[in-house]
């Protein structure tokens, strides 16, 4: 049974399918079995489980895992070795859920103990934890368990798989983890601070899978900010280690990694940003990355015709002895047509696997540049007009925006949005490129993630000095833009709420009615309560916006004066932030430059009572705030100021403004 499945998924899934998993696993678990046997049929399983995805369900749906696991409590390390690497295998199929480790508290402590039995135990154990810590609870558990003292010595193992799987885990464990990161930090092996061994593992002279990897580990504790960003370690070794990633030498997959731990390491830190943008010219290798096809139809025409299975490659280790006379009679009796057939399927199968690497691998470049291109654009002016300049650039990211691919697009908007930072591209590529078309096109019916990003681009785009503003409004943002606000994704409801207030930022009356139309009064009031701080200040904003140049302030607060009067004494009267209140004043204010709108702070006693209350307040920005409604309420030119001045002596402001009039405060006491 060994011999027939190895290399051979029809097989494999021929034997599933004849019921032969329930068998294998009585006799694996049934005590008159010898350990031999038991032995065997842990490697039959094993090699089964490499198959295809449905084999490793049908193992599942057998209850595998419980009858390997309780195999690990067994004395003979050849059975528990088997056990273990079945398991590798198992847990590493991207179709079994990695709870499954940790529905039972006392499988990783048992894990830990096995790691002395053997070399083989600490690879497949290593393994196992790296590929089931996909969370930050699985961290917390694996990390109470003491897995970084247990794994720690095994960086510097004589096994080269064991020092990688160890490394691996490492990796895992310090992922946005300030916890483990802060520990990593301190721990000794050999004498020697982990930071440095990592160090070493990144010497050119050493496998690139261990050069990367090690760069991760550092990227995610420097990231944890378990190591500073101007650390030697990170500048001098762990920066130029990636881009050197980057490389058209090195594989795709290496390229793709490379690239995607430097986007992640420099993305909050404008200094790396310059560092990595001058390092092995590294803007001009990232084109590189554009020069692989994306086109589905060639690879389609190429598989019509050579519908063959690809065999799977398994362990030498799980395959058991075969019997060298038995491989050369098999060879003997093999007819020679057959063989030529059979060299023909092969040589097929592989260049139709080439293809789709290369096409799985045209997104995944394609992918890792928009992002690392993102992280280099995100601060700096100088950097983002190098990215522009790169060979037809705009061009790329406008393309990207429409890929079938959703981590492309998603990739595309994020690299657009960092350089629509910046105003000089803006006004100049942005609006050669009409990028606002695809931008546009991206927003309908994007996945949340896209939508979030590609919203905030949009706020860029909007803003009043971006020649993109007319033809976005032109082509229905309001009504896209409305929409959004009424997201239950908070970050959604702000970006709408954004673009809509740079929308209304010195806008002409239609465009603000239009805005308050699409909007509806009820919307507006329902955001001015929200939960989220950001919706709020943004809705203010909005507010403050649209309650700009006196005719629109009159024009507004004739339809809508009673809601926002209502709103800003709900606000003011509420449990808000100085920043929120500060902004609310400052609607007032503009409420008081209105020629017909002042009427409606004067006949209110409650709110000249509030901006009596804060002309008084300890805070400065309060007071500065309260004053410009003051200043604008009794400036002498505008008619039925003496009536208003009057008004407020009454309430005893006069008596405030003497005393603020010694304020130690210089712009204070000017006003």
């Amino acid at each position: 049974m060994k011999n027939a499945v190895i290399g051979n998924n029809k097989q494999k899934a021929n034997l599933i399918v004849l019921g032969a998993v329930p068998r294998l696993l009585y006799l694996l678990q049934q005590e008159t079995s010898s350990i031999e046997l038991k032995t065997e049929c842990a490697v039959v399983l094993g090699s089964l489980s490499m198959g295809t995805e449905n084999n490793v369900k049908s193992l599942l749906d057998c209850h595998i895992i419980p009858a390997l696991l309780q195999g690990l409590l067994s004395a003979d390390i050849r059975f528990i070795e088997a056990c273990l690497r079945c398991l590798r295998t198992i847990f590493t199929s991207p179709v079994t859920p990695v709870e499954l480790l940790y529905t039972d508290a006392t499988v990783i402590p048992h894990l830990m103990l096995l790691l002395s039995r053997s070399l083989h135990s600490q690879e497949y154990i290593c393994q196992i934890f790296a590929h089931c810590c996909k969370a930050p609870d699985h961290q917390t558990i694996l990390f109470n368990h003491g897995v970084v003292q247990n794994i720690a010595h095994l960086l510097t193992s004589v096994s080269y798989k064991v020092r990688m799987q160890a490394l691996k885990c490492f990796s895992v464990l310090a992922f946005d983890n300030p916890q483990v990161s802060m520990t990593l930090v301190n721990v000794l092996v050999d004498g020697e601070l982990l930071p440095q061994i990592f160090v070493k593992m990144l010497q050119r002279d050493k496998p690139i899978e261990m050069q990367l990897t090690a760069a991760k580990c550092l990227t995610y504790m420097c990231r944890a900010g378990s190591i500073r960003t101007d650390d030697n370690c990170i500048v001098l070794k762990t920066l130029p280690c990636l881009v050197r990633m980057c490389n058209k030498e090195r594989l795709l997959e290496e390229r793709v990694e490379g690239a995607e731990t430097l986007a992640y390491l420099i993305e909050p830190d404008v200094e790396l940003q310059r560092i990595a943008s001058i390092t092995d010219h590294l803007i001009s290798m990232l084109a590189d990355y554009f020069k692989y096809p994306s086109s589905v139809s060639a690879i389609t025409d190429i598989k019509r015709h050579h519908e063959t299975e690809l065999s799977d490659t398994e362990d030498a280790d799980s395959r058991g002895a075969i019997d060298e006379s038995q491989c050369t009679a098999a060879f003997l009796t093999f007819p020679l047509s057959q063989m030529t057939q059979q060299t023909q399927l092969v040589s097929a199968a592989t260049s139709e696997e080439k293809l789709d690497h290369d096409l799985k691998h045209a997104h995944e470049l394609r992918q890792a540049a928009f992002k690392l291109y993102a992280s280099l654009g995100a601060n700096d002016e100088d950097i983002r007009k190098k990215i522009i300049e790169a060979e037809h650039m705009m061009d790329r990211i406008v393309n990207g925006l429409s890929e079938t691919s959703v981590k492309v697009r998603l990739a595309a908007v994020r690299c657009l949005h960092s350089l629509s930072r910046s105003v000089q591209q803006l006004r100049t590529s942005f609006q050669d490129h009409a990028v606002w078309k695809p931008l546009m096109k991206v927003l309908q019916n994007a996945p949340d993630d896209i939508l979030v990003v590609a919203s905030s681009t949009l706020c860029n785009l909007l803003l009043e000095f971006s020649p993109s503003k007319e033809p976005i409004l032109e082509s229905g943002a309001i009504d896209l833009l409305c929409s959004l606000t009424l997201s239950e994704n908070p970050a959604l409801r702000v970006n709408g709420i954004w673009a809509l207030m740079n929308m209304a930022f010195q806008a002409d009356q239609k465009i603000k009615s239009d805005i308050l139309r699409g909007l509806s009064t009820e919307q507006l009031f329902r955001l001015l309560s929200d939960p989220d701080v950001n919706v709020l200040m943004k809705t203010l904003g909005l507010l403050r916006n649209l309650l700009s140049t006196r005719p629109h302030i009159d024009q507004i607060m004739s339809t809508h004066g009673k809601q926002i009067m209502q709103a800003v004494t709900f606000i003011l009267e509420g449990e808000h932030n100085i920043e929120v209140k500060e902004q609310t004043l400052c609607i007032l204010a503009n409420i008081a430059d209105g020629t017909t709108a002042k009427d409606l702070i004067m006949t209110n006693d409650d709110i000249l009572q509030k901006i009596k209350y804060y002309v008084g307040h300890s805070n400065l920005k309060l007071q500065l705030a309260a004053m410009f409604c003051i200043a604008n309420l009794t400036w002498n030119e505008d008619e039925g100021s003496q009536e208003r001045q009057d008004k407020l002596r009454e309430i005893g402001i006069v008596d405030i403004l003497h005393k603020l009039s010694q304020s130690a405060d210089p712009n204070l006491c000017d006003k």
